[in-house]
């Protein structure tokens, strides 16, 4: 071969790709000067090809948003919460609130409240668009029965819950409740209306009135697909919930925690961050632990975690924050990956 014609070889294979590149950037920029000098059979080529590019970027792009969103547990504390702006409590319901707002961006968000037990065998949810509140406690200020907290119910997306309900055999039905004390003190701070506000729809889904924390568990797992679909799910409620011990604890030097409300809540975590394999196994053996009955006579404050543990599915557990406090704990857990902002 002489010289000349390997120069012309060499030539063509440095400006093939030279020429590639701006007939490329031609049609994804177009000059319509430009483009009508293009041979129509090489225009055709490119736009093809461009457009299967543009194509896979974004379904690229759209794989990414499709993210299985973070399921949350907040220890939601008492209706006083949005008014103690100085309780250490306050700015981490606030951070973790920014975190879903701002990171995670919901279409929607479900809440189980540990203030809504239907009946021990059905699960009752709100599929009204408009909901009021419920101020479901006595003996506070007078301004604490006018607090408010706007929100709008999705009747379609209790319709979709309602759906998967029945598909794991969970029997369940719609009606209009309002919201809470469980849902609106605690997300008062969290989404707050003023600085952080959801902007997107709220529904309310009980929990059964029982303490079965396997009954619980299936109840989250078998919402857990909405987390495919853009939807938060939080489930509200406090670590160590002792009312009866209210008093004996205010006279604990300092607010000092009962030794129970710190054994407990160690023991939680522990059971809540272990492998998923085990579990809703270590989970449900931490409802029969000796202190377990001290830390919550009554285990409906318990029985949230469970729910947020089964929706979370393959996804691990973490405890964000804690404090021990008298006879509560105020635990924060979060279950899954936060997207990047």
């Amino acid at each position: 071969m002489s010289i000349s014609l390997l120069f012309r070889h060499f030539s063509f294979f440095i400006a093939l790709p030279v020429l590639i590149f701006i007939v490329a950037f031609l049609l994804t920029n177009p000059s319509p000067l430009l483009a009508r000098s293009l041979p129509s059979s090489l225009a055709r080529f490119f736009s093809q090809n461009t457009s299967k590019i543009t194509t896979s970027t974004e379904a690229q792009s759209a794989a990414v948003n499709m993210t299985k969103t973070p399921v949350y547990f907040f220890s939601h504390g008492g209706p006083n919460v949005q008014y103690e702006t100085k309780h250490p409590v306050y700015p981490v319901l606030q951070a973790i609130g920014k975190e879903i707002t701002q990171n995670v961006k919901p279409k929607a968000v479900v809440v189980f409240s540990a203030h809504w037990q239907s009946s021990p065998n059905e699960i009752h949810l709100n599929n009204a668009e408009d909901t009021d509140l419920i101020y479901d406690f006595y003996g506070f200020p007078a301004k604490y029965y006018q607090a408010t907290f706007p929100s709008k119910g999705s009747p379609e997306l209790a319709s979709r819950i309602l759906t998967l309900l029945k598909s794991a055999n969970i029997p369940a039905r719609g009606l209009k409740r309002g919201l809470d004390h469980g849902v609106f003190s605690g997300f008062n701070v969290a989404f707050s209306p003023d600085s952080n506000p959801l902007n997107c729809p709220l529904v309310q889904v009980s929990l059964f009135e029982n303490e079965d924390p396997d009954a619980h568990y299936r109840l989250g797992q078998a919402v857990s697909p909405l987390r495919d679909e853009g939807i938060v799910i939080i489930c509200t409620g406090m670590t160590v919930h002792n009312l009866r011990d209210f008093r004996l604890a205010m006279a604990q030097p300092l607010g000092k925690p009962l030794p129970y409300a710190v054994s407990f809540d160690n023991a939680l975590k522990e059971a809540v961050e272990s492998p998923v394999d085990v579990r809703q196994t270590k989970m449900a053996e931490v409802t029969k632990r000796p202190d377990a009955r001290q830390a919550h006579p009554w285990m409906d404050h318990l029985m949230p975690v469970y729910i947020a543990a089964g929706a979370a599915g393959d996804d691990l557990g973490k405890q964000t924050w804690t404090m021990p406090e008298g006879s509560m704990a105020w635990a924060q857990y979060r279950f899954g990956d936060v997207p990047s902002s």
